[in-house]
């Protein structure tokens, strides 16, 4: 199991952003695409860290504007620092994803997350 996340324009388009090879899934070589797979196995940072009852989940529906705040005070505890193994449920781990999600969201401030 995992997080798709999305960040789209008004009319539904995802929005570009600099290539990323990054996430659970991704296409190779990379995509500028704002779409991000995250494992589930970080999904325990995200409900303490983020929101108790949505954990990652609650950033659908959000403009980036929105999120800004809370991502930054989550990375601030996480930290970005990644381990080796992607899959690894580790603070530097879900923190480095976060951080893609805060650049996109500075980068972006009026598109919308979405995700499934």
């Amino acid at each position: 199991m995992s997080y798709d996340i999305d960040l789209k324009d008004r009319e539904g388009n995802l929005v570009t952003v600099d290539n990323l090879a990054e996430g659970g899934t991704y296409v190779i070589g990379g995509s500028t695409d704002a779409s991000l797979n995250i494992t589930y196995n970080y999904s325990g940072f995200y409900y303490e860290h983020l929101d108790k009852k949505w954990g990652i989940r609650w950033i659908y529906g959000k403009k980036g504007k929105q999120v800004i705040r809370r991502l930054e005070k989550a990375i601030a505890i996480l930290g970005t620092q990644r381990d080796t193994d992607y899959w690894k449920s580790t603070p530097g781990n879900a923190g480095f994803a976060l951080s893609i999600l805060l650049k996109w969201a500075t980068q972006y401030p009026e598109a919308i997350f979405s995700g499934d």
